[in-house]
């Protein structure tokens, strides 16, 4: 079990049968904004896929993904999906996607081996969105205007949701600020990458934080990245490399700053070779989805996943993401978390 947070003084500000309605609300209302803004058709999307095409997403390589035997299809393997990272890449090619144009899906995943918390549970869902772009959009100015289109439909969801209900407060600031992981592990190397995305999420209010995954000065990456979705090891300038990061909130109930969608410009050809050397893993460009990149047969892309329980959480004033979605706890969890007022659905 990870760290359990329990606010003091807890009270939730809208009870049971008014978040309901509200998560129908914030989900409705998100959605439409962000198909807007970027440009997205919204299209179906697999909860499993076959096991060994390099289809699933492996995270940070060591989570185990649920599997099961499909008995008429020859006891084939397939793995319940941990996103739809690599997927939506091939659907844009699949359905004929133009540049700028792209497409958006319910993601809904299992993820065995989370560490249960306040922000993590074994039941995943997101958007997940992907668009096509060119090869002259594949840099940090791009990547920046996109995350601004995204932080515009968090402002008007907050402003939207108060509007609705008085009692959930404004906090985003005007604009969301752009900082380098790299940066931050020079400025604070004492402090760990959490403690360092607390800091600067409670000044700022909404962090972009670039570059997760390639290894900082002191040779360890700021978060995990697998190696065959999001561009990590691009040289972006100033002796930063990555075209990726993440959305971060500062949440007022928790405290903490809270990761709202992890995004990036995709890896090329070029890109996921490195990469692939980088992590000790040339082989899997044998596989299915990577020789369709490799064979130039999937485009140029830009994408992310949005946390759809966890945006819900935040905007809501929810101080566990099992206010919002429905989960099994460990019973110890369950218990602090009625002492504390927290009413896990």
């Amino acid at each position: 079990m990870g760290r359990l947070i329990l606010p003091e003084g807890y009270r939730p500000v809208l009870d049971v049968k008014q978040t309901e309605k509200a998560i129908k609300f914030t989900k409705d209302f998100f959605q439409l904004n962000l198909s807007t803004e970027l440009n997205l058709t919204r299209v179906t999307a697999p909860i499993f896929v076959p096991k060994g095409l390099g289809i699933n997403d492996d995270l940070n390589g060591v989570e185990r993904p649920v599997t099961f035997k499909v008995r008429d299809m020859g006891d084939m393997e397939a793995e319940i999906v941990h996103s739809l990272a690599k997927w939506k890449r091939m659907a844009l090619a699949d359905y004929g996607f133009q540049h700028r144009f792209g497409i958006y899906t319910d993601m809904n995943a299992i993820r065995a081996d989370e560490e249960l918390d306040n922000l993590h549970s074994l039941y995943v869902d997101q958007w997940d969105w992907e668009r096509v772009i060119i090869a002259e959009e594949r840099q940090l100015d791009f990547l920046k205007h996109t995350v601004v289109r995204i932080f515009s439909a968090l402002r008007r969801l907050e402003f939207y949701l108060n509007d609705h209900y008085a009692e959930l407060p404004l906090h985003l600031p005007e604009e969301i600020t752009f900082l380098h992981s790299e940066d931050l592990a020079r400025d604070y190397p004492t402090l760990s990458p959490k403690e360092r995305e607390n800091l600067v999420c409670e000044q700022f209010g909404a962090v972009f934080l670039i570059g997760i995954g390639a290894p900082l000065g002191n040779g360890e990456p700021h978060d995990g990245r697998a190696p065959d979705y999001d561009d990590w090891i691009t040289e972006t300038g100033n002796g930063h490399r990555g075209l990726n990061g993440d959305i971060l909130l500062w949440n007022s109930v928790l405290q903490c700053a809270v990761e709202i969608s992890s995004m990036g410009i995709r890896v090329d050809r070029t890109s996921l070779m490195r990469q692939l050397e980088a992590r000790g893993c040339p082989e899997r460009a044998k596989l299915h989805w990577h020789q369709r990149l490799l064979n130039g047969e999937l485009p140029l892309s830009v994408g992310g996943g949005i946390g759809q329980s966890r945006l819900c959480m935040h905007f809501l004033q929810k101080a566990h993401v099992g206010e919002i979605q429905v989960g099994i706890w460990p019973p110890e969890m369950v218990r602090q978390c009625a002492e504390a007022g927290i009413k896990l659905l």
